[in-house]
């Protein structure tokens, strides 16, 4: 059932509230209208709405956070939004950033942007006929965005630097591991491994953090927009090669590594026709196992959220045992018998 008929008081309070936030930019004849809770989430909502303003209609999304934990890994929406600046900037797919949100607006943090038409929900995306043409092009089209993301001087986003994960992307998953007081055999074996397997530093890219199908959207051609920036930081770009290649965003399709939609092959040789690094796969095998050793500790930190009560639903709560899928193929790759 959509969230707009569970929770009708959720949208006739942000209704009144984001209404006076948008007469307030866009002088007193501006309103909204179409307004849907599309997202409730768990740390963040997403509120799809119409604006109406000198005569011109757009529909437009509004990115609320709704929760923060102090050990949250994630981006305060104000860097979130600059990221979306930068990104738009240099002509990356991404929603056009409207503006941020303010204290006056009564709505807490997040900012406005554009909305973009299509799908981003896995199943859809990977068995809709309609969808055939993207997913023939989707690990070209991923060489090619991330190629153009990592591109861009990394000196722009230095406001992010200072995050424990541009810092030292290993040390920050071991600090969250470590805060939950969970022992979990799997994530030590896999924390030796990489210790013991650290690539050579190299050039800082900006780094995406969480490019993965499900947080892009595609249209029947191919993709429309790269979503959810709060994961980005500054770091080796080989990570977001590595992530959008692991098995947990195959969704069944094991046999086309990225996302499973497309083949290795087809990612590296765009990523590299369009200026991207060369990628050697020893280091992309590594933050292929730091990035399942990354997504395990996700889970278990959404699981323990429920645990303690400070956000209880059974999306959370199923995150306990996502962990150990996770770890499976963890081991499975640190074994070399998953790729």
């Amino acid at each position: 059932m959509n969230d707009s008929v569970r929770h009708p008081h959720i949208i006739a309070d942000l209704t009144v509230a984001l209404r006076a936030a948008i007469k307030c930019r866009y002088g007193g004849d501006a309103d909204i209208d179409n307004v849907q809770v599309a997202v409730l989430g768990g740390s963040n909502r997403t509120l799809l709405f119409d604006l109406h303003a000198s005569g011109t209609q757009r529909r437009l999304v509004l990115r609320q956070e709704t929760y923060r934990a102090a050990t949250s890994p994630f981006l305060a929406p104000q860097d979130q939004f600059k990221l979306l600046q930068i990104a738009h900037r240099h002509g990356l797919p991404v929603p056009e950033p409207i503006f941020e949100l303010n204290a006056q607006d009564n709505l807490g943090r997040g900012f406005v942007m554009s909305c973009i038409e299509g799908d981003s929900l896995p199943k859809v995306l990977l068995q809709d006929p309609i969808y055939a043409p993207a997913r023939a092009c989707f690990a070209r089209q991923t060489g090619e965005i991330l190629a153009q993301l990592h591109g861009i001087d990394s000196g722009e986003a230095d406001f992010i630097a200072h995050t424990a994960d541009s810092v030292d992307p290993l040390a920050a998953q071991i600090a969250r591991y470590d805060s939950y007081g969970e022992y979990h055999p799997a994530i030590d074996v896999g924390i030796r491994w990489l210790e013991k397997r650290r690539p050579a530093a190299t050039t800082q890219s900006i780094v995406h953090g969480d490019y993965r199908n499900g947080n892009l959207i595609l249209g029947p051609q191919g993709i429309r927009a790269v979503l959810d920036w709060e994961c980005a930081h500054l770091g080796s770009a080989v990570e977001d090669i590595a992530w959008v290649c692991l098995r947990s965003w195959r969704y069944g399709k094991l046999d086309k590594a990225v996302g499973g939609m497309g083949a290795r092959a087809d990612l590296y040789r765009a990523y590299q026709a369009n200026g991207g690094q060369a990628l050697h796969p020893e280091e992309v095998h590594w933050w292929e196992v730091f990035g399942l050793l990354r997504w395990a500790i996700l889970n278990i930190m959404q699981a323990s959220g429920h645990i303690s009560g400070e956000r209880r639903s059974l999306a959370f709560a199923s995150c306990g045992r996502n962990a150990g899928m996770i770890e499976y193929d963890l081991l499975m790759t640190i074994n070399g018998q998953f790729c």
